[in-house]
């Protein structure tokens, strides 16, 4: 089974605040599901974030 990971996570790889991927997530730049009161993030999605991050 896949490990998914949350935004607390996913601000500590990034070095941003955590708000910062919740808005992210919000404006559709970051692949996110809802779970319970929280988002969660699947490794492929950061992973290609990253990627268009880096082609700008």
């Amino acid at each position: 089974m896949e490990q998914f990971l949350t935004v607390e996570q996913v601000a500590k790889i990034l070095q941003v605040h955590w708000q910062t991927v919740l808005t992210y997530i919000k404006k559709g730049k970051l692949g996110a599901f809802k779970l319970g009161r929280g988002y969660r993030i699947e490794p492929k999605d950061l992973e290609e974030f990253v990627q268009k991050l880096k082609t700008k």
